[in-house]
């Protein structure tokens, strides 16, 4: 393929995200926000007593959460014990007021202040010991790698970069640090391709001088667009993963435009 060929379909791609961001949150980004939102975030005391009491929980939330979500506690199932604080409200006099009129009849002026007056045990449950309405997910990309798979491994490894899998990762997919890229273990093969293509972008883009102008919301948009464009190329399906992907790290349009088309297309269809 001609050199002008591959800038054109490079420029529709980008251009086809452009428009997907602008277009605004999709329904499935959406919906998985909406989901995220219910479950709160604990300290780090409560996160040690999840842990001490089940080492693989992933998503816990108290029954009322759950059964909001259409999900609901498996019978025989154990809570995990956390802390919640109880809040009480307490009353201060701001100001008095003097008057010749009987004490009776004075009005005060009083200021609700809330104040912690202790802990009390509550159970939470992890997603695994619930069951019902599957939670909602962002899109992962589907398609046929045959041959194209094969030939991003020789780039990355023409590149210097040492590839390694690990479950340990999640639930991050994938890690870039600065010559070697792990993948999480047992990705599908679409998501896998698509997936090292955005690592592989930042060891590309992010590694150098670069990295100390840019901002992580910046990388990450240059990198999943990179990821975009190219497994549009191969025509796997995106769906609206790459879009809701950036958008997760606040990405839009604008800095698309801003920072991806002079960098991508300058610097990565030279290489």
């Amino acid at each position: 393929m001609k050199l002008e060929d591959i800038k054109t379909k490079t420029k529709d791609a980008v251009d086809y995200l452009v428009q997907s961001l602008e277009s605004g949150h999709s329904e499935v980004l959406t919906q998985y926000l909406g989901t995220m939102a219910r479950f709160r975030t604990y300290s780090f005391g409560n996160v040690m007593l999840i842990a001490r009491q089940k080492p693989d929980a992933s998503n816990v939330a108290g029954i009322r959460t759950w059964n909001s979500l259409g999900r609901f506690v498996k019978r025989g199932e154990k809570g995990i014990l956390i802390l919640a604080p109880m809040v009480g409200y307490r009353r201060s006099r701001q100001n008095e007021i003097a008057t010749n009129i009987d004490t009776d009849n004075a009005a005060d002026e009083r200021k609700t202040e809330h104040q912690l007056i202790g802990f009390r045990a509550v159970y939470v449950f992890d997603i695994s010991q619930t069951e019902g309405k599957e939670l909602p997910t962002l899109t992962e990309v589907e398609g046929d790698v045959s041959g194209c798979r094969e030939r991003l491994f020789e780039f990355v490894q023409s590149q210097g970069v040492e590839l390694s899998y690990s479950e340990r990762i999640s639930p991050a997919k994938g890690l870039s640090h600065g010559g070697k890229i792990t993948l999480l273990s047992g990705m599908k093969l679409a998501e896998e391709f698509s997936v090292l293509v955005h690592e592989i972008g930042h060891e590309m883009l992010h590694r150098g001088d670069r990295r100390t102008l840019t901002t992580k919301r910046v990388r990450e948009t240059e990198a999943e667009a990179v990821a975009f464009v190219v497994c549009k190329a191969v025509g796997l399906q995106n769906g609206t993963s790459s879009q809701d992907y950036i958008q997760l790290w606040h990405g839009d349009a604008n800095l698309l435009r801003e920072h991806l088309l002079a960098t991508f297309i300058r610097d990565g269809i030279r290489r």
